[in-house]
């Protein structure tokens, strides 16, 4: 019985250290330093609206090759998904979207993320592509979280304004990105 107690003892110890090695991958930065504070200042030029994440949504899933790794609903879950480590980026998660501003998105769509697989598509996407594929990608977290208090002003920040959004405007149905709050939200 003592033995039993210990191997599950550890097998709890192992299963939250991988939930907590994921969270930390899921917010961990993939801007090199020297480059983040440029990354952070961009934002879109493109206008909200339905045209541009349906453009998004079309480069997505055919010119950007996105839904390869980051699969049909952008939960980090395509195809050969799988094979990479670390595991491709999901979209539908709150943290994602709270700790990251809408340039450091662009600057890693563009040049890539340096120890992943994400390589960088400025030689297949214009800039306007890439801002429309953002579009696009918020969308998936619609749902996923509250709306309300999506982190520090110079992030993705709460969606009903563009400036705390960093650049980025309302989005999805209530108005809400995803957030987290409560005991569940690791601030």
């Amino acid at each position: 019985m003592k033995a039993r107690r210990s191997v599950f003892a550890v097998l709890i110890i192992g299963l939250t250290a991988s939930v907590a090695a994921a969270e930390q991958h899921m917010m961990q930065p993939r801007v090199p330093a020297d480059k983040l504070a440029d990354a952070r200042a961009l934002t879109s030029p493109l206008p909200d609206s339905p045209e541009m994440i349906e453009k998004g949504k079309a480069l997505y899933k055919g010119k950007g090759t996105c839904v390869n790794c980051h699969g049909s609903e952008g939960a980090g879950d395509g195809p050969v998904a799988a094979q990479l480590n670390p595991s491709p980026r999901n979209f539908q998660h709150h943290g994602f979207w709270r700790h990251r501003t809408e340039g450091e998105i662009f600057w890693v769509i563009k040049n890539g993320s340096p120890g992943t697989s994400m390589i960088g598509f400025a030689d297949q996407l214009t800039d306007e592509e890439i801002w429309a594929l953002i579009q696009y990608e918020r969308s998936f977290a619609a749902g996923h979280g509250s709306e309300h208090d999506m982190g520090p002003r110079g992030g993705m920040g709460h969606r009903g304004s563009r400036e705390g959004m960093g650049g980025m405007g309302p989005r999805g149905p209530r108005g809400g990105m995803g957030g987290c709050e409560g005991e569940s939200c690791d601030r």
